[in-house]
């Protein structure tokens, strides 16, 4: 995955996390307005309603009824001494005489389960009534300490907020991209598939028909050489092919390791025997450098590990003239086995230090492989190149 697209993908969710909780806010604030405008008859009517009640001449006189009809509400007023001075439309379960106790409940909560509010007038006390049911009164009191501390409980949550949105939207992501790449590389399997089917079935046949022009005495030996030449020529594409799907299948994690306990010392002898009998290294000598101590053993894939030393052995003669000396050699270091392969030429004195390469691995789809293979097994390789060439593959060891 680029980081440029992880920045994009991050940049994307930061921002529709910040739209989420803006419209959230923005949402509450405006439920808070409207809830406001709703019930604002609590207050502006009720101070109309107490200006439209006059007394006049020792008796009441209301000018309000229209603000009553359009709202269902009721009046009445209690004088100091609690006794109701003037009543418009009061229920008759609501009292006409109240004491001090009685006023202080109601003007907080409720008057015989009727929402009320209150208005204080030089002669009294002005109550509006709601019909039952039709308001919910909560009294919310907040300490002054918590009220200085609600900038900083809203930050916490706004982050807590952000950081839970950023956590699911990254699941999500990583599962999309997770989809994306693994539709890619069953693309680039099937493509690199097809093309290693369309390429074997030729390859066989100039190979053999290479075979049987290599073996046909009647031919003059130059002819005969040029066929073992394109044998030798097809054999490497072969390999080159096989490399290309093996490191395919290890690069999208499809190659499935069949570890074994693997002894060291028989398997290097046995990789270098069969290494001589191929033929491939005619003209090179093959020095195998085993230590006195035996060497642990390996929980390893024994196919991929001879294929990794096959591909450096392979390496160092196709790179190399004839009369190069190749080493394969093994050793324990702390907690690891170290194999490495080494190639000198007889005029080249070996430096006393090797250099090594920037980039890892040489070129070639064989020597990416050996690293893959390396990683695979939870090892390294490394690659050096000086006036000679080393690779050495640094392997955990089989626990005791």
């Amino acid at each position: 995955m680029k980081l440029k697209h992880l920045w994009k993908a991050a940049g994307l969710v930061t921002l529709s996390a910040i739209l989420i909780l803006t419209l959230c806010l923005a949402g509450l604030l405006a439920l808070v307005l409207r809830s406001a405008q709703i019930t604002q008859f609590w207050n502006a009517p009720l101070t109309k309603l107490s200006q439209s009640l006059v007394l006049e001449e020792g008796r009441y006189h209301f000018t309000g009824e229209d603000l009553l009809a359009q709202q269902d509400l009721w009046l009445m007023l209690v004088g100091r001494d609690g006794q109701v001075l003037w009543q418009y439309n009061k229920p008759a379960e609501v009292p006409d005489q109240y004491d001090l106790l009685d006023v202080a409940a109601f003007t907080r909560w409720y008057l015989e389960d009727y929402p009320v509010q209150t208005r204080i007038r030089p002669d009294g006390l002005l109550v509006a009534g709601a019909p039952k049911g039709s308001t919910w009164k909560l009294t919310i009191s907040l300490s002054e300490q918590i009220l200085h501390l609600l900038p900083v409980w809203g930050v916490l949550l706004f982050f807590l907020s952000l950081i839970c949105v950023l956590a699911l939207a990254a699941l999500l992501l990583r599962r999309w991209f997770r989809q994306d790449q693994q539709a890619r590389d069953e693309a680039r399997s099937d493509w690199i598939n097809g093309i290693s089917h369309d390429i074997r079935t030729p390859l066989s046949m100039v190979m053999g028909y290479a075979g049987q022009l290599e073996a046909d005495s009647a031919l003059p030996p130059a002819r005969r050489d040029q066929a073992a030449i394109i044998r030798r020529q097809s054999q490497t594409i072969r390999d080159l092919v096989n490399d290309l799907n093996l490191t395919m299948r290890l690069d999208c994690q499809m190659q499935a390791l069949r570890k074994t306990k693997l002894d060291l010392a028989p398997f290097l002898r046995q990789t270098a025997a069969d290494f001589l009998n191929s033929g491939l290294a005619e003209g090179f000598s093959l020095a195998l450098d085993l230590p006195d101590q035996p060497l642990p053993s390996l929980e390893a894939d024994e196919f991929l590990l001879r294929r990794a030393l096959n591909n450096l052995l392979i390496n160092c003669v196709r790179h190399n003239p004839p009369g190069a000396v190749i080493r394969l050699g093994a050793r324990q270091t702390g907690k690891a086995c170290l194999l490495w392969v080494e190639n000198t030429t007889p005029d080249a004195p070996a430096p006393p230090l090797y250099q090594e390469e920037d980039g890892g691995p040489a070129h070639g789809t064989g020597l990416k492989l050996v690293a893959q293979i390396a990683a695979a097994h939870g090892g390294q390789a490394t690659f050096f190149q000086g006036e000679t060439f080393l690779c050495q593959l640094r392997l955990p060891m089989r626990p005791s």
